[in-house]
């Protein structure tokens, strides 16, 4: 019998090694890309059966690659191993089509079930964000008349730059901080705003006076 096919994007050599030993008895793994953009290739020319990906990595990150990916092919299964803990970023990768949540230090005991699930067309969450990922789904509070007021200082500084058209490792080196907490700041302002993609966060941004152009 055939082992499913995978395909490991992850920019941690060491993790990417660990994952190796973890899933080989069961899976064939076809490959292992370190960024986004690799990602994007890897998965055009060895088409996996299942994709286990970052969430953050260079060039590329990993819920921006799977976006791309499903306009290639909508039935592609990405199962995200993360660090990431905050209920956002589970909650936008599977707004995203994400087949998967896992984090990354519960990949010994879940990554394999996970994948499994993925095969048969099933989504696998992480049991420790799955009670809060069901408690997101409460009655919205009325909305305020000032939506820019619902995100923080800082968040404004991100958006403001991002709108601008500054890459995030731009922002990053313009306020004196990390690209990965670039992404984090996007993907809470996302989720406090509703909004699902970046273009519709430029939009709110230029509507609100966040930016001006």
């Amino acid at each position: 019998m055939r082992r499913p096919r995978v395909l490991l994007a992850d920019d941690h050599k060491i993790v990417t090694e660990g994952l190796k030993s973890l899933l080989e008895p069961e899976f064939e793994l076809v490959g292992t890309v370190e960024d986004g953009r690799a990602l994007l290739a890897a998965a055009l020319k060895l088409r996996p059966d299942v994709i286990v990906a970052d969430i953050s990595m260079p060039r590329l990150n990993g819920i921006d690659a799977l976006a791309r990916l499903r306009q290639d092919d909508p039935q592609v299964r990405v199962v995200f191993l993360t660090m990431h803990q905050d209920p956002a970023y589970a909650r936008r990768a599977l707004d995203a089509g994400a087949s998967g949540y896992v984090l990354k230090h519960s990949a010994p005991a879940e990554l394999s079930a996970a994948i499994w699930a993925a095969l048969q067309g099933k989504t696998f969450v992480t049991p420790t964000l799955a009670g809060e990922l069901l408690q997101a789904r409460r009655p919205e509070a009325a909305p305020t008349a000032d939506p820019v007021a619902t995100i923080t200082p800082r968040h404004r500084d991100v958006l403001r730059l991002l709108a601008e058209g500054r890459s995030a490792k731009q922002v990053a080196t313009a306020l004196g901080i990390s690209t990965r907490t670039v992404e984090f700041h996007k993907y809470q302002m996302m989720e406090t705003l509703g909004v699902r993609t970046n273009a519709e966060l430029i939009h709110f941004a230029i509507k609100h006076g966040v930016v001006e152009i």
